[in-house]
């Protein structure tokens, strides 16, 4: 889990950086109070208005797109003001102006800094969704309705002398297609396996798909989609020869049943990386809360990575083998399986077009779109969702956005029988092997759904086959598994208006960000993905309803709300958050508000960076001390904007100046219906003028009064370093002016001292000890006695027996013992020599025995050895004994 370690940092708040987030002058007018005289409906839908690439962030305000270097603006910003202390913001109460000029720069004096630019659009309506291509190529620029290209101009237009705003390649996406008289586009991504990134996929409200394949030297890719497929048409099919086209004609559709069920509310794909079909199926979640599935959406031309092509081929080509094998498989199963297999015949039989790439990346192989068993796959849904809570509450089913986290690559498998091995993402061959999919309600709850039986792709059967096509529509639908409800909204947070959204995080692909209009929050899944991953991967079955019992009753994933806005109100919603990793930055998050920007800076994590390969000797630096972090992180308080909002009062005299009863304006006041119907209007507007006032102004009050509190936490933490810091200097009142080093040092040497004498009194203690008690014999030690007084007793004999008796028994039994000795001595001796010597003769009369025998010469010298050694025993024992009988006879 992050830890937040600052708010809004001090170069974003004021200066430049604020200028790519302050609201331009006809922004402003249009975040005013909504006009109960306004015939402009407000949208409702993402808010996606940052987009970017590395550090370079694209930021939509109003109508106007903004561009701007994020470490060049802090550098910048570094170096003007570090050797003076930034000024704090203070309003001027007789000035028009919000703020000081000369501490906050306006919008263009910030536009003359270098780092930041606008970028003219030709939009006739708020920017609202920014969509980079996966190559940083193409920005993908959405209002309501239109959909726009631009071209992204190169890094070094920021730091430019020509301050102007930069008019780059700007192309109108189906000026035709996404208009106003049509349906609002719901969403729009990037084909993960387009060529170069090139492929973009929008879906409209209607639930009309439509390809894109851009090309910059054709004009005509952007005026007409590639593909084009209305899913209300294709949730009722029953034949691939059917036309699921959507309809060219400018007016509106006439009614269908699936007018309402079918409005979409977002759509995506999984990542490139993904295993198995994912990076290849477009889920489509829509409003009212089904989910479906189109797989295989591929453009014309398409560029898989180098693992895509071979996993597949490996799972079709198992998975026919296994079903020719079993008689009991359905005749439904059998073309699916006969359809994917003649799909990727297709594709094995076609010669992949080599691109060149920059130097230093690898080539890509373009392959076209197989024609095969057919271009418009099945769609699939609306899945049922297994194990899924009952709730009381409509909202919790009204959807607003879908991630879906594509299971990892199967190395094992795909790597059997291979010698060279691939370039693979360390983040893809981690995970899960089943796909992930995250929705996200109105009410901010988010569910967690696992593919268990893995989405593939599926075709409609041909028409000679329709009857397997009605079979399919009357089939059970594909289902998922409910594994876990999160709420990140309080009941009280909820608003019907309100549009949470997804963000992903740069740290790991099952960490993610929500942002809503109360506040951001984090989300990780890591906790028990790979602890399911170890289940499901091991071979021992035993207790393992158990532990996956206590998996999914336990509390797994990790929830924290970040940032919480001051106003939980949905008219003020946050924008999409965008997670970045760098050295100069950090591990930082970005969003805004329609009037500035909220930045927060995490901890790094401990294996930042960490270098991999080093051109010249790399000398690891010394550890620098960091300050101690005895402060609690708050964001900066922001005044309510209501203060700044123009009230509609003048709008309504005007009105009525130029109204058929502009005559009363300057009469004196007569009860009249027309009297009462104007003061019933500005009693309104007065109203909701003074109601939003009075908010604000309690809020400021309950600021304060927090803030009070805050501050005297914050001046007792302070107290108690400085204390610290004393105690350790030695210049606390309690101490006697003595610091802690020496205090230290003192008990140090006294602790010394005593563990000296500690050590003395043991060694003491030990000796006398030893002295005092006696050891216990051994077992040897006890035998060794044994063996003596046994000898003892057959040699002097026993104690009870006569003197006399005891002498002539002892005499007879040594005499005895000696006689034996030396006849043995005497049978020693002949035999060695009998051995040692040299028989000519019998060698000569049987060389064959000889020849026979082949001792070693090494293994003869050990036994005579041996023998030696034994005939000098007896010879030392013989003479002792002798020697003995000797002194007993004198």
């Amino acid at each position: 889990m992050p830890k937040v370690k600052s708010y809004t940092a001090p170069w974003l708040s004021h200066g430049p950086g604020h200028g790519l987030f302050a609201p331009s002058s006809e922004a402003s007018k249009a975040l005013s109070a909504p006009s109960p005289y306004s015939k402009k409906k407000k949208a409702v839908g993402p808010r996606r208005t940052i987009a970017r690439r590395g550090t370079e962030v694209f930021v939509a305000v109003g109508k106007e797109l903004r561009w701007g270097d994020l470490v060049y603006l802090k550098e910048k910003w570094s170096t003007s003001h570090s050797h003076r202390r930034m000024g704090s913001r203070v309003k001027r109460e007789e000035s028009s102006q919000a703020f000081d000029d000369d501490v906050i720069p306006s919008t263009e004096e910030a536009a003359t800094a270098q780092g930041f630019r606008t970028i003219r659009i030709p939009v006739a309506d708020d920017i609202r969704q920014l969509v980079i291509s996966p190559n940083n190529d193409y920005l993908a620029i959405l209002t309501t309705h239109t959909v726009h290209i631009c071209v992204v101009p190169d890094s070094s237009h920021l730091t430019a002398e020509d301050t102007s705003p930069l008019r780059p390649k700007i192309w109108t996406l189906g000026p035709t297609t996404h208009v106003t008289s049509r349906s609002s586009v719901a969403s729009a991504a990037w084909h993960p396996l387009g060529v170069k990134g090139s492929c973009l996929v929008t879906v409209t409200t209607d639930a009309i798909v439509r390809v894109w394949e851009l090309s910059m030297t054709d004009r005509w890719s952007f005026d007409s989609p590639t593909l084009s497929i209305d899913l209300k048409k294709l949730v009722d099919g029953t034949t691939l020869d059917q036309d699921f086209t959507a309809s060219t004609a400018t007016t509106n559709a006439s009614f269908s049943q699936y007018s309402l069920e079918m409005q979409v509310a977002s759509a995506c794909f999984a990542g490139r990386g993904s295993g198995g079909w994912s990076s290849m199926t477009l889920w489509v979640a829509m409003r009212e809360g089904d989910v479906y599935a189109l797989c295989p959406l591929l453009p014309q031309k398409w560029a898989p990575p180098p693992t895509l092509i071979p996993s597949l081929s490996v799972s079709i080509v198992s998975k026919v083998a296994a079903l020719e094998d079993d008689p009991a498989v359905s005749e439904r199963d059998r073309l699916l399986a006969q359809q994917q297999l003649e799909w990727m015949g297709d594709l094995d039989n076609q010669e992949p077009q080599i691109i060149d790439t920059a130097p230093g990346e690898q080539p890509v192989e373009v392959y076209t779109r197989p024609a095969r068993p057919g271009v418009v796959p099945r769609l699939q849904g609306p899945f049922e969702f297994d194990a899924d809570p009952e709730s009381d509450d409509t909202l919790d089913n009204l959807l607003t956005d879908i991630l879906v986290i594509g299971k990892k690559i199967e190395i094992e498998d795909l790597m059997m029988g291979e010698e060279d091995d691939l370039d693979f993402d360390d983040g893809d061959q981690e995970g899960l092997s089943l796909s992930v999919i995250c929705l996200l309600a109105t009410t901010g709850q988010v569910r967690v759904f696992l593919d268990l039986d893995g989405v593939e792709a599926q075709w409609l059967p041909p028409r000679n086959k329709s009857r397997l096509g009605r079979l399919l529509s009357a089939a059970d639908p594909p289902s998922l598994l409910t594994f876990q409800c999160i709420d990140t909204l309080a009941p009280k947070e909820v608003h019907d208006d309100a549009w949470p959204t997804f963000s992903s995080d740069v740290m790991s692909r099952y960490s993610m960000f929500i942002t809503s209009h109360a506040g951001i929050t984090f989300l990780s899944l890591s906790p028990w993905v790979f602890r399911l991953e170890g289940e499901l991967s091991g071979d021992s079955e035993a207790g393992s309803d158990f532990r996956l019992g206590l998996l999914v009753n336990g509390q797994n994933s990790i929830r924290d709300r970040l940032y919480t806005q001051s106003s939980s109100d949905a008219t003020v919603p946050l924008a999409e958050c965008a997670a970045i990793r760098d050295p100069d930055l950090g591990y930082f998050l970005l969003s805004a508000t329609p009037y500035e920007p909220i930045a927060l800076t995490f901890e790094t994590p401990e294996d930042e960076f960490t270098p991999i390969r080093h051109e010249t000797p790399y000398e690891e630096k010394p550890a620098v001390m960091e300050p101690l972090d005895f402060y609690e992180p708050r964001p900066a308080f922001q005044p309510s904007h209501a203060f700044e909002q123009q009230s509609d009062l003048p709008e309504l005299i005007n009105r009525l100046r130029t109204s058929r009863h502009k005559t009363i304006v300057n009469q004196e006041i007569r009860l009249s219906p027309v009297t009462l119907q104007i003061l019933t209007d500005a009693h309104r507007i007065l109203g909701e003028d003074t109601y939003r006032l009075g908010t604000a102004v309690a809020e400021i009050f309950r600021r304060c009064a927090t803030l009070q509190d805050e501050l005297r936490d914050q001046i007792k933490k302070a107290n108690e370093v400085k204390e610290k810091i004393e105690k350790i200097a030695g210049n606390d009142k309690d101490g006697d002016g003595e610091s802690d080093d020496v205090r230290f040092e003192r008990r140090i040497a006294g602790a010394q001292e005593r563990q000296k004498r500690l050590n003395e009194r043991l060694e003491g203690v030990r000796k006398y000890v030893s002295k005092a008690a006696t050891r216990e014999l051994s077992a040897k030690e006890r035998a060794f006695v044994e063996e003596v007084k046994s000898m003892e007793v057959s040699v002097l004999g026993s104690s009870e027996d006569s003197p006399g008796a005891k002498q002539q028994q002892q005499r007879q039994q040594l005499k005895k013992r000696f006689e034996d000795v030396r006849r043995l001595r005497d049978e020693l001796v002949a035999e060695v020599e009998r051995v040692q010597k040299p028989e000519g003769g019998e060698r000569a009369a049987s060389p064959s025995k000889a020849s026979e025998l082949k001792i070693p010469t090494e293994i003869r010298r050990a036994k005579l050895q041996q023998v030696m050694s034994l005939l000098s025993r007896e010879t030392a024992l013989v003479e002792a004994v002798t020697s003995r009988l000797e002194r007993l006879q004198t």
